[in-house]
């Protein structure tokens, strides 16, 4: 139950982000009010996660590596931003750390 309500608060994470981003520096209340809600929401759920045992250490890392690896392809495919050969190798450094993470709490 702790992984998926970590999931969730990486999906409301990566919405409000987006959302944030469409805001248009808080100019449009829509999606303002959805950032808003979205990052409410996301904090919420890692409170509840972390409440369940997940270790806090890996929990924010994958809540953040996921929502950062999630984001910039966001980026990418939705909002014209550049995918670079470097930030490709970000984020594949971001897997690999949060996977080496999830391994370390199992042994």
């Amino acid at each position: 139950m702790a992984w998926l309500l970590l999931t969730l608060a990486i999906a409301f994470e990566v919405t409000a982000t987006s959302a944030l981003k469409l805001s248009n520096g808080f100019t449009h209340p829509g999606w303002t009010l959805t950032a808003a809600a979205g990052y409410l929401a996301s904090f919420a759920l890692l409170a509840q996660a972390l409440k369940l045992h997940l270790d806090m250490g890996t929990a924010y890392a994958v809540w953040a590596g996921a929502g950062t690896a999630a984001i910039a392809l966001i980026g990418a495919l939705l909002m014209g931003e550049t995918l670079t050969p470097l930030k490709i190798g970000g984020i594949l450094l971001i897997i690999a750390g949060v996977v080496t993470l999830n391994l370390a709490q199992t042994t």
